[in-house]
């Protein structure tokens, strides 16, 4: 990742750059429009109000998402450094940086194994018939098969009755449990091996830092549409193709006034975009030092909105087409969350159609999978560069292969008959939960401690643009005051999480808590420990040195610091304290 330069002092690390502008793009792009896209976002968007979930999707997109996107990647630009080392900017804060760490942890250890759960469909896919199309003798009568014709009101008569593609996923692929009170079993052999092939296929973009991860961007980024837009085609020009649809995009606006559809917004954005979890600071640490971000920001950002529009569109005129070909015009009967909406809803719909589902089957698991190794680059991207700014000596490919074997043995939990009941518990309380709390923090640190206006003067030294009045004042005023009250909400409305409506054990409860508390606690156990070591006689000067920034903060090449030195004692002498200047000049 780096090389060494031998100056007449002492070697000075460099930090590797990608190999040009549009590989920055690309991998901001294979990493947003990622599994949050087709996993994620349909089922949250029917969940909380359809059409009108959209509304506060957007507007939380302009003020939340866009804003700590550019932010992010400015910190990581400016200083060239891992989403860790990059809170120089204020030592005390440094648990910032290890609450990311801890959340993309977290989240990558299960995007592999949905990509393992993916793989495995993939190649049961190149079958003759597709294996979850028909029931099997020891699924019992209450089983029918999803390839053929059914009544959905001969479904809905009797609650035991589950299709084959249901019944598929759950006895053949996940060999689910009912409860975890008893423990989770042991690893299936089956989505073990595809799980190692899931993390072959991670270290190999990875091994060799951005020279590796910079051109299979390319793929990863542009391969997803090939296949969404051409699934996009397939699934309007099915039957009840409109019903599905319309049932995404028909508003219900009794829940655009719910705390909970706005919380919802902000954790799919947090998801989609990948910010909060430091892979947005670790891609653009590898930029040029001048390089506009501005334009990348502006792609990326609206991409991932119109990815997650075309997947909604897509995911949900398959199931249009399902509820039609069940006899329904109620598609809310075969809407499933989560994983089931992937591995479920969609192959059932798949086993419906009547020109090579196997085609379509092998496509879409294809993209899914696609989809998964460039959100999986990201997260695990942010350890690895979090690791190489830390021994820039050890072999980057060493590293990789550290990480992808604890990551692998890590996984093996979610493969076990009670993996998806760990994984809904990781995916709450590591993943959403931490990415709220972290973010409140990050962005209160840069602008209320750190400051708006030396942050703005670090931007047009760097990019030779001052941020407008749109960034300044949702950076300051906006984005921090909405983050603290879906916070606050969140905290007070607070309730277990729940598995197909079931409580988990307390133990489990125990462990969530345990998880969020140690990524938290980051927080905090920084603030103290710079608190006292650079304790003074002084209270007010002890705080100071604690939040203030270090010598290490700012550009990373000595010739940028030297003019970025110069060019701050030239704004000090130039700029005056009011509001105006703040949000206007």
């Amino acid at each position: 990742m780096e090389k060494m330069v031998v100056s007449e002092n002492k070697p000075q690390a460099i930090r590797a750059e990608w190999g040009g502008g549009l590989e920055f793009l690309m991998s901001c792009i294979a990493t947003s429009v990622g599994l949050g896209n087709i996993w994620r976002f349909p089922y949250t968007a029917y969940q909380n109000g359809g059409g009108a979930f959209l509304i506060p999707y957007i507007i939380v997109l302009l003020i939340v998402g866009k804003p700590f996107y550019y932010l992010e990647a400015i910190l990581g630009q400016f200083t060239s450094k891992s989403c860790i080392k990059v809170w120089s900017l204020s030592p005390a804060m440094k648990g910032i940086g290890y609450g990311q760490l801890i959340a993309a942890l977290c989240v990558v250890s299960y995007y592999t194994v949905l990509m393992a759960i993916t793989l495995f469909y993939l190649v049961v896919s190149f079958q003759s018939e597709l294996p979850w199309a028909t029931c099997r003798e020891e699924w019992g009568s209450t089983c029918f098969d999803s390839g053929g014709s059914v009544n959905i009101t001969a479904v809905t008569g009797n609650g035991s009755l589950q299709s084959s593609a249901e019944l598929y996923f759950l006895k053949v692929v996940l060999n689910e449990v009912d409860s975890i009170d008893e423990g989770i079993g042991t690893p299936s052999w089956q989505l073990s091996l595809c799980l190692l092939v899931s993390w072959i296929a991670v270290y190999m973009v990875l091994f060799r830092g951005v020279k590796s991860s910079g051109k299979a961007a390319y793929f990863l980024a542009l391969f997803p549409y090939v296949v969404m837009i051409a699934l996009l085609i397939r699934a309007v020009t099915l039957s009840g193709s409109g019903i599905g649809i319309m049932f995404f995009i028909t508003p219900d606006w009794t829940k655009l006034w719910s705390p909970t559809v706005w919380y919802a917004a902000i954790t799919q954005c947090f998801f989609s975009l990948s910010v909060c979890f430091g892979a947005i600071v670790m891609y653009s640490s590898y930029n040029n030092f001048n390089h506009k971000l501005y334009r990348d920001v502006m792609i990326v950002t609206t991409l991932d909105t119109f990815t997650s529009l075309i997947a909604g569109c897509t995911i949900f005129g398959i199931l249009g087409n399902l509820a039609y070909e069940m006899g329904t015009d109620d598609v809310s009967t075969v809407v499933r969350g989560g994983t089931g909406l992937a591995f479920i809803s969609y192959p059932e719909a798949l086993a419906r159609f009547t020109f090579v589902p196997q085609l379509f089957s092998v496509l879409f698991f294809v993209m899914m999978l696609v989809l998964g190794v460039g959100s999986a680059m990201a997260l695990c991207g942010a350890a690895f560069s979090v690791v190489c700014d830390r021994f820039p000596h050890v072999n980057q490919w060493k590293i990789m292969l550290i990480i992808s074997v604890v990551g692998y043995c890590i996984g093996l939990v979610y493969v076990t008959p009670g993996g998806q009941w760990i994984l809904t518990l990781v995916d709450y309380y590591g993943g959403t939960f931490v990415a709220i709390i972290v973010g409140t923090v990050e962005i209160l640190t840069v602008f209320w401690i750190y400051g708006l206006r030396k942050f703005i003067d670090d931007v047009e030294f760097m990019t030779g643009v001052r941020p407008g009045i749109y960034w300044r004042v949702c950076w300051m005023i906006v984005t921090p005051l909405l983050m603290i009250v879906i916070l606050v909400y969140t905290v007070a409305i607070y309730e277990p999480p729940t598995y197909n409506d079931t409580m988990f054990p307390t133990s489990a409860y125990a462990s969530g808590w345990a998880i969020l508390g140690f990524a938290v606690l980051q927080i905090f156990g920084w603030i103290v420990y710079q608190l006292y070591t650079k304790k003074t006689s002084s209270v007010a000067e002890t705080f100071r040195n604690a939040f203030q920034p270090t010598s290490k903060w700012g550009p990373n090449d000595p010739k940028h610091r030297l003019e970025w030195e110069s060019f701050k004692d030239m704004k000090a002498k130039s700029s005056s304290n009011g509001l105006y200047d703040l949000f206007f000049k």
